[in-house]
């Protein structure tokens, strides 16, 4: 897997053009890595179990919400779906900044965007400053986005990409061991990265979108408000 040795400088600018860029990019990368992604993931964490650990039956369905979430799926978050059988992820678990431990269970109460992401990843690298911006916008006591880096071992370089690039409203949040990313990979919410998820403020699943996505649009902030 090669490392993508593009500079913040180099992030191309937002809107629909950008997204088919990055739209292109995740294609030839998923042509040229994906194939070789699970068996690469499959040798850390123990994704298997975390999920039907979390116990799904505390997720109950809503015909309603999920009529809701797919019509306002257009425009910049057209890949996004609506899960019609939402499942608990309040047990997923990743350190913070300061190597704490965290699961998604310490948001309770908010509706969380949930976005995988690595430094290697050149559609991930793009995508975050317009997370920043959503978080800078919607952030506060409904909403909070959390991205969590799944580059392997230290944690150096994630943290690197937010210095130069300058990320200032996102919290930090790292998976060194990839455990995360498998356990979503092996329920079907995960095919690669990035990879994100609209949660509940109960730790629900409600929806997905992989691959990227220009998350500081206006298409961003009414589908994400849906589930306010």
């Amino acid at each position: 897997m090669s490392e993508d040795n593009s500079s913040p400088s180099e992030t191309p600018k937002s809107g629909l053009g950008r997204m088919a860029k990055m739209a292109l990019l995740s294609g030839v990368l998923g042509i040229s890595v994906g194939a070789g992604l699970y068996a690469f993931y499959g040798q850390y964490g123990n994704g298997e179990s975390q999920l039907a650990a979390a116990g799904g039956t505390e997720c109950a369905v809503d015909n309603a919400l999920v009529k809701q979430l797919n019509a306002a799926a257009g425009g910049e978050v057209a890949a996004f779906t609506a899960l019609d059988r939402p499942m608990s992820v309040a047990d997923l678990g990743f350190k913070d900044r300061d190597g704490a431990e965290r699961t998604l269970g310490d948001w309770s109460g908010k509706t969380v965007l949930f976005n995988l992401w690595a430094t290697w990843c050149a559609p991930c690298r793009a995508e975050m400053p317009a997370l920043d911006h959503l978080q800078a916008d919607l952030g506060g006591p409904q909403f909070e986005v959390v991205p969590v880096s799944t580059d392997l071992g230290s944690d150096v370089k994630p943290k690197k990409f937010y210095a130069d690039i300058g990320l200032k409203n996102l919290g930090f949040y790292h998976d060194g061991n990839l455990s995360t990313l498998n356990t979503l990979k092996k329920s079907g919410l995960a095919f690669g990265l990035p990879a994100t998820l609209l949660i509940s403020k109960t730790g629900c699943v409600l929806g997905t979108l992989n691959g990227p996505a220009e998350w500081g649009g206006e298409d961003a902030k009414a589908l994400i408000k849906v589930a306010f």
